[in-house]
C-alpha cells in the first residue's frame, strides 16, 4: 500500500530526527533510571516498625501475603511474593503502624530463581500459658499497649506484658499443665477464652 506524500514526509522527518538526537526511550539498564516521585515499586517490610499483626495479608487483593505461625518455636513469618504482587499499595495504606511495610521506588525485579522473589519478616509469638493458643506477636501487644497509654492497665494481657518487659514477672514459675485454670493463673499470659474462665473462677 502506497502511503500519502505528507505521511512519507513525516516518517522521513522522524527517522532523521532520531538519527541525530537519539532514541526517545531511556537507555536502561545501561544508565540508571530514576522513577517518578509517586512510583509504586517493590514492597519492603521494616523490621523495627512492623509489629507482625498480619493485617497486610487481610487487605491484599492478590492474596499475595501469607502469614505462617510456628507455635512450637513461637515464631510468626509474614511473606510477600513479588511474582504475584500488583503494587496496589493496600498493604502500605492499611498498615496499623503506617510504617511497617512500604512500597519503594525499586522496579527491577529480575530473579533467576523464582523462590527468591519474595520478602519476609519474622516476629516472636506470645502463646496462652494455659492452653497454648496464639494470642498475638510480642511486638503487636507492645504497640497496642503503647497506643492505649494508661488505659492499657485495664487489660490483663497488656498489663502483664508491660510487667514482663519491666522484668517484674521474670520469677513466676512455669505453669503446671495438669492443673485446671483457676485463681493461680491471674498473673499469667492467657488467651481470651482462658482469661474468661480464670475471671469467673476467681
Amino acid at each position: 500500500m502506497k502511503l500519502p506524500g505528507i505521511l512519507q514526509y513525516r516518517l522521513l522527518k522522524e527517522a532523521f530526527t532520531a538519527l541525530f538526537t537519539g532514541p526517545y526511550t531511556h537507555p536502561f539498564p545501561k544508565e540508571p533510571l530514576e522513577p517518578q516521585k509517586r512510583f509504586r515499586g517493590k514492597a519492603k517490610y521494616d523490621e523495627e516498625e512492623c509489629v507482625g499483626c498480619g493485617g497486610c495479608s487481610l487487605v491484599c487483593p492478590a492474596n499475595d501475603i501469607t502469614v505462617s505461625d510456628d507455635a512450637e518455636n513461637k515464631k510468626r513469618t509474614i511473606t510477600l511474593f513479588y511474582d504475584k504482587c500488583i503494587q496496589c499499595g493496600q498493604c502500605e495504606a492499611n498498615c496499623i503502624t503506617e510504617k511497617g511495610v512500604k512500597l519503594t521506588p525499586e522496579f527491577d525485579l529480575i530473579y533467576f530463581d523464582r523462590s527468591q522473589a519474595n520478602t519476609s519478616i519474622e516476629k516472636d509469638l506470645v502463646l496462652c500459658e494455659a492452653c497454648g493458643a496464639i494470642i498475638s506477636t510480642a511486638d503487636h501487644i507492645k504497640w497496642v499497649s503503647k497506643r492505649l497509654g494508661p488505659l492499657a492497665y485495664s487489660n490483663p494481657t497488656l498489663f502483664l506484658s508491660a510487667l514482663k518487659d519491666a522484668k517484674v514477672l521474670d520469677d513466676v514459675p512455669a505453669r503446671d499443665k495438669d492443673l485446671e485454670t483457676g485463681r493461680q493463673d491471674v498473673v499469667r499470659m492467657l488467651c481470651s477464652k482462658c482469661r474468661r474462665e480464670v475471671q469467673l473462677k476467681a
